[in-house]
């Protein structure tokens, strides 16, 4: 199946962190085949280390009900899955054909009873939704981010964690590394965000230095 979206490869890591080498998920065999099938085929797929740290969160927390917002074909989903072995997960995903691929590796790995998955764009979606949510992985349009941050608060129980993907951008946020002059609107939103979870009276925030940044919010 032959998708729009290019991505990269990230089967090396999305950023050359100095704890990356420590940090590599001990992934069932089935769902690392569909990993290297997706870095392959440079599909969004997050980085070994990005893994670990949801894999060791989520084997602590076990939240029961998991909001996932960019389902890409479902890995990251799976492995969220395959941890929480209770959990249901509602995921969200714009693309129809990543969505298809998804759904298809949820049956494949024994999850489709443990899933809801929404076609859609995530922003529409999450005004529609009537559940809240112990956990939410977003990793979606990072330009929405903040958008979206009023209404995933609301889904968000207390005491639920709320953890974006990609918020050091290649070390762009940083300052790590220039800010292409192309990206500076992605630059900017993002940045948006940080100020706003790491500023938020509801909120008690950690940025963290994994993959290519995890922001990791708690509700109190």
């Amino acid at each position: 199946m032959k998708f729009d979206y290019a991505h990269m490869n990230t089967a090396a890591g999305e950023r050359n962190t100095p704890t990356a080498k420590f940090n590599s998920p001990n992934i069932c065999a089935k769902i690392q085949s569909l990993r290297e099938e997706a870095f392959k085929r440079q599909i969004p797929t997050a980085d070994d280390e990005t893994l670990n740290f949801l894999m060791t969160f989520l084997s602590a927390f076990r939240p029961a009900n998991i909001l996932e917002l960019g389902t890409a074909i479902g890995i990251s989903g799976a492995v969220m899955l395959d941890v929480c072995k209770t959990a249901h997960l509602t995921t969200v995903e714009r693309d129809p054909l990543f969505l298809s691929e998804a759904v298809e590796n949820f049956n494949k790995l024994g999850f489709a009873d443990r899933v809801s998955a929404i076609e859609g764009d995530a922003g529409e979606v999450i005004q529609t939704l009537d559940k809240t949510f112990d956990f939410i992985f977003l990793d979606c349009a990072k330009v929405q981010y903040v958008k979206y941050l009023p209404r995933l608060k609301q889904l968000l129980n207390c005491g639920g964690v709320l953890i974006a993907d990609d918020v050091l951008l290649f070390g762009w946020i940083t300052g790590e590394t220039p800010v292409p002059s192309k990206r500076r609107m992605l630059y900017t939103h993002v940045k948006e965000y940080v100020d706003a979870v790491t500023r938020d009276k509801e909120l008690i925030t950690s940025v963290i230095n994994v993959g290519d940044g995890l922001a990791m919010s708690v509700k109190i």
